[in-house]
């Protein structure tokens, strides 16, 4: 009966953890997120983990992962990072429990905190993350972006080549001008030709035509 309290408590505690840091990085939870979720996950570990140094190393793999995820969603926007970030937060939970069950339970933890901390984004006010992939900002006429989006929106339709990699953002050329652009999730080797979809504020969204390989 010990074993499955201690595991209902790791579940607990990595699961409100998760949920409160990854809804800080989200959303502006004004701090209040970080420092419930470091609590619970700091206690986690204390817990679980049966010597300092172990503490501190699975402390350590922990939140690095959520600085992974933070790096990911500011600066890169691949999701690369992002996914090592999470795994490195799975790793640590896992290696820390005492049995295999609770290891599961305390994976299900992140697995859970992690997706139901998207409900914040219709509750609270949304942090600037990942915003390359998802083409969530706009730039509208009462922003005073008129006329950047008159000449944007004039792209679409127009045909031109990558100057980089689109994995899934990159650099285009279009009539001799470069912008930056992005592909619908698809991968787009350098000096492609492609054709402009749509445009949403300064973001151009644009299509594979062909590539080199193709010739």
């Amino acid at each position: 009966m010990e074993l499955i309290d201690i595991t209902w408590i790791g579940l607990l505690l990595v699961g409100l953890g998760t949920f409160f840091l990854i809804g800080e990085l989200l959303v502006n939870l004004r701090g209040l997120g970080a420092v419930l979720g470091i609590s619970f996950i700091i206690y986690y570990f204390y817990i679980f983990t049966p010597n300092t140094s172990s503490l501190i190393m699975m402390l350590f793999i922990y939140f690095v992962g959520i600085m992974f995820i933070f790096i990911d969603g500011k600066l890169i926007n691949d999701g690369t990072l992002a996914t090592i970030g999470i795994t490195g937060m799975i790793f640590s939970v896992a290696l820390s429990a005492p049995s295999f069950t609770s290891g599961l339970y305390a994976v299900i933890g992140v697995l859970v905190g992690s997706a139901v901390s998207l409900l914040l984004l219709k509750v609270f006010e949304k942090r600037d993350m990942w915003n390359k992939i998802t083409l969530k900002d706009r730039l509208t006429t009462d922003k005073g972006y008129t006329t950047v989006n008159e000449e944007y929106e004039q792209l679409i339709g127009k045909t031109g080549e990558t100057i980089t990699d689109m994995r899934p953002v990159g650099t285009i050329k279009i009539d001799g001008k470069e912008y930056s652009g992005i592909s619908n999730a698809q991968w787009i080797p350098k000096a492609s030709k492609i054709e402009v979809l749509d445009v949403d504020g300064t973001r151009i969204l644009v299509k594979l035509i062909s590539n080199d390989k193709d010739m």
